[in-house]
């Protein structure tokens, strides 16, 4: 689907409505909801190398809008006034450049149309779900596989705790 240049613009209260489990957290947690999308991008883009833009509206927020790193995702949260949908629709046009892809995800319809219009492809909740699952199957049966010269040796005998910081690392991380 992709290459490591590639971008993927989310819109992140859409996919968090379109997603079974986020959308029950998020009718008594909205927070954990989007730590968990987050999350869930992070190793998706580790996994892939596409960079990811995760887009929330801030209209009904007084405020410039905010754009911050996290997980060495960009998160984007709009201006005043400004919806997601018109965020993406900016951000597709402020980052097309040719010989790399922008993938838009959202289950909305229309933006979806008006993505495709400014040269993005489309891409739906439920599509990114499946290719974020697909890609964990992945590395967990690339994890269980223990083939010689494939694995790093160390592996083996560096506790969990040691690892999940080093992971910590991996996605910038404190």
């Amino acid at each position: 689907m992709n290459r490591r240049d590639d971008i993927l613009l989310v819109d992140g209260y859409n996919v968090i409505g379109a997603w079974p489990v986020l959308e029950k957290l998020k009718e008594y947690a909205l927070e954990e909801a989007r730590d968990k999308l987050l999350d869930m991008l992070a190793d998706y883009q580790g996994f892939t190398g596409m960079q990811v833009y995760v887009v929330f509206d801030a209209h009904q927020v007084p405020g410039l809008g905010a754009t911050y790193r996290h997980h060495k995702l960009m998160i984007v949260y709009t201006k005043e006034k400004e919806t997601a949908d018109e965020c993406i629709e900016r951000l597709c046009s402020e980052l097309f450049v040719r010989r790399r892809n922008i993938y838009v995800a959202t289950s909305d319809l229309v933006e979806q149309h008006v993505a495709f219009g400014k040269g993005a492809l489309r891409v739906s909740a439920r599509e990114l779900l499946i290719d974020i699952n697909q890609n964990r199957k992945n590395i967990e049966q690339s994890l269980r596989e223990d083939k010689p010269g494939k694995r790093n040796s160390v592996d083996g005998i560096v506790s969990l705790e040691v690892r999940s910081k080093l992971e910590k690392l991996r996605r910038g991380e404190k």
